[in-house]
């Protein structure tokens, strides 16, 4: 069990059998009155924000996620097959279980999948990835104003910004939480 007292950022609890994890929280004493927290939190299976405050001494139990080592295998009419590192067991998920931030996970690298009592309910990638560019435009010579960018397709299919220096085939770090060109890897 958790106090709302206790509440951090990142923290899972159980509120009416939903699984929610605190993204924000301010513990409050007012001038008058009781103190209270004021928190923001994420149902973690549907992804809904909710803002509520909660007496400090309000307990709930504790959710506890599992993060498990898998390995993305391949995608086959809408379903993504994962392998666990350690059985060799093959799970596959719809979908709907990944995020936006998956478009730039590659056949065969490893991801992190969540679940709660046995259900996957998300996929989370590597914090940075480096992909190969397929098709961009050439760069053109004398555009030099500050933070000009363009187009490019990766070899995931996914489509980012890139500065006017990057060519095809050039091998580039991105970062999977804002999908933003890093830099170039050498």
């Amino acid at each position: 069990m958790i106090s709302a007292g206790d509440f951090r950022n990142g923290v899972t609890f159980e509120l009416d059998g939903q699984v929610m994890q605190v993204i924000e929280f301010q513990h409050v004493k007012p001038g008058k009155g009781a103190a209270f927290v004021r928190t923001k939190y994420r149902n973690v299976i549907s992804g809904g924000v909710v803002e509520k405050s909660f007496s400090p001494t309000e307990r709930f139990p504790t959710a506890f996620i599992e993060r498990k080592d898998m390995q993305y295998l391949y995608h086959d009419e809408g379903l993504y097959y994962f392998m666990d590192n350690e059985t060799y067991e093959q799970i596959p998920l719809n979908a709907d279980k990944l995020d936006d931030n998956f478009k730039f996970v590659k056949e065969n690298e490893n991801v992190k999948v969540l679940s709660y009592k046995g259900n996957v309910f998300g996929v989370e990638p590597p914090t940075f990835v480096e992909l190969k560019i397929v098709d961009t435009e050439p760069g053109v010579r004398g555009d030099t104003a500050t933070n000009v960018t363009k187009p490019a397709t990766l070899e995931t299919g996914a489509v980012i910004k890139v500065p006017i220096f990057i060519d095809n085939g050039e091998t580039i770090r991105i970062d999977t939480r804002t999908g933003e060109y890093m830099e170039r890897v050498k």
